[in-house]
This record gives structure tokens, C-alpha cells and sequence, in this order.
């Protein structure tokens, strides 16, 4: 058994500390587009350890021991991959975190984050601004099947209402902003304060943001929950997910729950996520230069009944995004008039626009949250997070933006 596997099975489970102070690390004064090239992986640096320019791939789903004496770290690939350890270190070193686990998508970042932290009677605090997938484990998988409830704030735009929902039991404050897929902004630092105040850490799911245009640890978050298969990746070509964090946690996560459910990114997926990294900054650009156009298009159509983007002045938390994001990023979600069939219609009638389950990728695409994501929430649950029946989000990708716009032109058309 190796030192890391003894440290992390024979301790209590991970607490957190609100005095904890990530150390400083050489990557620390690096900017952000240096950091995504070479954190982790520096040509002079890994001779030894690789001798390229590239970092490889490595395979290998298990490493030989030395000798009886000699175990290796990693030992078995359920654990970590010498390629995904490179990852892991890169994604936190955007982040600004101490260390980084990957795991086989976000949502199974997610589950792995709170199966390893809470236990029955234990409870989670968030709001209905969440990603679809991460609704249902919080309203019914984790409440019904491992005995975690999870509370729902009444106004994310108070902190007061933050607070109401804490107490002794509560393991987690969990953030999405912008939220998918209405891109409501929560104010970060606000709810930090709440949630450190009663010693309960918090953590932000920076997915359609990514550290190119916010770093939630600079506002007190304490914890980064990631699907990599967004903007990170960029293509739809990977599926992962990671949670940037103290050591003490990504180690637990890795040790006492990675290793078991055993849902990692593979060598392979690793090695593409790394390659992409490398011009995440450029894309978020363009991301959101494209967004912006294609937002302020939208807002001036009389088929448009309201257009959710950040960027924009008359959206709620304009001021708040301005203060938290480098820029508005690569998504926004419009209403159009006359509901399910409306949508419908319009989305039938896109050429260069498609119609596709995920975000973040180099072609725009587009989706109805209604019937797809946000379908497990009640009536009820839909009209407060203001995913209205006739909502579409739209990925805004790296095409020419007025391509864009004359696609969305002739679609609306026939609404």
C-alpha cells in the first residue's frame, strides 16, 4: 500500500478549514495563457520524467513496482494516470487551487465531491440555478438513495436567505454562476461570507464561465467543481470532469471514492484536454465576442420576448458579472413568444445552428431546457429559475457572428 493510499484511508474524513491558506507555488506569477501551456508540464523541466515536447500519452493502466519495497504512485489507474496527473495540475493552477481530481464527467465530479464530504442527515445548500443533471442528484438521488437533503435558497440574490438554510448538518454551499442555462450571476464573495461564517465551505461550479474569465477562489470560493467537456475541452470530443480544491480533499475524493466507483477521465481524454487548455483563452474570447453580438441581436427582435446574457446591460446582475468576470462568456438563453411550439418551430427551421446536448463547443448549437435538462423540476420550480417554455439556450461558437445572426434572421421568420 502506498504512503497516499495509508494517509488518506486511515484519517477522518476531509474537514474543512476556514483559516486554510493555499501556499504559493512557482506557477503563481505565471499569466494565464503561460499557465495553460506549460503548468504541469515544461519541456526542460520533465526531461527525466519525458523526454518530449509534447506530453504523451500514457496508457498504461497499471505501473510495475521497482521491487517488494518500491510501490509506485500512481500504482493502478483508477487512482490517477501519470497523463491525467498532468491535467490535474494544470486545471488547478488556472484555478488558483491547491490540487485537482478528475474524474469520468461533471456530474461525476460532482456526486464523487459530496458522497466523499456528507453523510445521512448531512445537507447540502444551493439554489434552483443549477445544471439539470446536478437538480435531479440533489432533489432526488442523494435525499432518497444516500439519506443527503439539499436545501434550495428562496432569494440566491440575499444572503440572508443563504444563511436561513445553514445549519449544524450543513456540509456544502454549492454556487452555479452564471447558472445553466438562465446565466443568473451570483454575488460569489457575498455568499462566501455567509457560508465561512457558520465554518461550512463553498463551491462554485465555474463551467461556463472556466478560469478564462472567472477564478471563484479570488472571491472567497473554496472549492471548483468543472465539467470538462464544456469550454474547457471545446469540441465535443472529451467527456470529464474535475473538483479543484485543499490537497486534503481532492486526496480523499480520490482515495476513498475515485478509486472505488472507478469513473475516471481516461489517458487518452487527458491528453486531448491538455492540448486544448492551451488556447482556452483565446476561445473564451472569441466565445464571448460572438455571445455579445449575437445577445444584442436577439434583444432588439420583436419575436424575443427576453434575452438572458450578462454582457448586456438590462440583464439583473450586469454591475455583479462586471466585478466577478473578465467577460460575459459563451452562452445565453432567449424566450421566444408562443412557447413549446414557437421553439419548436424555430429550431427546426436553423441551418448552421445545431441542435445538440451539451455547451461550450467550437460550432454554436442550441437546446430546449424545457424538454430536455430542466424536465425533472416541477412546474413550480421551472417558473422561479425562469426556464419558461419557450427558453432556448444557444452555445455561441467561433463561426463568424454574422452568420450567426442571419441563421437566428431566417429562423425567426417563420415563428
Amino acid at each position: 500500500m502506498t504512503e497516499h493510499k495509508k494517509e488518506f484511508f486511515m484519517r477522518d474524513p476531509w474537514k474543512f478549514d476556514p483559516n486554510f491558506k493555499r501556499p504559493a507555488r512557482a506557477n503563481d506569477e505565471l499569466g494565464f495563457d503561460t499557465r495553460s501551456l506549460h503548468a504541469g508540464f515544461h519541456p526542460n523541466e520533465d526531461m527525466e520524467r519525458f523526454r518530449a515536447f509534447v506530453p504523451p500519452i500514457v496508457p498504461s493502466m497499471t505501473y510495475p513496482y521497482r521491487d517488494f519495497d518500491h510501490i509506485p504512485y500512481p500504482v493502478y489507474a483508477r487512482t490517477k494516470t501519470p497523463t491525467a496527473d498532468i491535467l490535474e495540475q494544470r486545471i488547478a493552477a488556472l484555478e488558483g487551487g491547491e490540487a485537482a481530481v478528475t474524474a469520468g464527467s461533471g456530474s461525476q465530479a460532482l456526486f464523487n465531491l459530496i458522497f466523499t464530504i456528507a453523510r445521512p442527515g448531512d445537507n447540502i445548500v444551493t439554489s434552483l440555478y443549477t445544471f439539470g443533471e446536478g437538480y435531479k442528484q440533489a432533489a432526488s438521488i442523494f435525499p432518497e438513495r444516500c439519506g443527503v437533503n439539499f436545501r434550495f435558497v428562496e432569494d440566491p440574490a440575499d444572503p440572508k436567505s443563504w444563511d436561513k438554510q445553514i445549519d449544524t448538518k450543513t456540509k456544502l454551499v454549492w454556487v452555479e454562476t452564471p447558472s445553466n442555462p438562465t446565466l443568473y450571476v451570483t454575488d460569489l464573495k457575498a455568499v462566501a461570507e455567509v457560508a465561512h461564517a457558520r465554518n461550512v465551505p463553498m463551491m462554485v461550479d465555474n463551467t461556463t464561465a472556466t478560469a478564462a474569465l472567472q477564478r471563484p477562489m479570488d472571491f472567497g470560493a473554496d472549492i471548483v467543481l468543472l465539467s470538462i467537456t464544456k469550454f474547457m475541452a471545446g469540441n465535443a470530443t472529451v467527456l470529464g470532469g474535475a473538483i479543484v480544491g485543499p490537497e486534503d480533499l481532492t486526496e480523499d475524493i480520490r482515495w476513498n471514492t475515485t478509486e472505488f466507483v472507478g469513473s475516471i477521465m481516461q489517458p487518452f481524454d487527458s491528453w486531448l484536454t491538455i492540448q486544448y487548455l492551451e488556447t482556452l483563452g483565446m476561445r473564451m474570447d472569441k466565445h464571448s465576442f460572438n455571445t455579445q453580438k449575437v445577445a444584442e441581436y436577439l434583444t432588439d427582435h420583436p419575436k424575443v420576448k427576453l434575452v438572458n446574457y450578462p454582457g448586456l446591460d438590462t440583464h439583473p446582475q450586469y454591475e455583479l458579472a462586471k466585478k466577478q468576470m473578465k467577460s460575459a462568456g459563451g452562452m445565453l438563453s432567449f424566450v421566444v413568444e408562443g412557447g413549446i411550439p414557437s421553439a419548436r418551430t424555430l429550431m427546426n427551421s436553423l441551418k448552421l445552428i445545431v441542435h445538440a446536448v451539451t455547451f461550450g463547443t467550437s460550432r454554436t448549437i442550441c437546446m430546449h431546457p424545457r424538454t430536455i435538462t430542466h424536465e425533472h423540476m416541477t412546474q413550480e420550480e421551472r417558473d422561479i429559475a425562469g426556464i419558461d417554455d419557450g427558453l432556448i439556450r444557444v452555445s455561441v461558437g467561433l463561426e463568424n457572428y454574422n452568420d450567426l445572426i442571419a441563421d437566428l434572421e431566417q429562423a425567426l421568420a417563420k415563428v
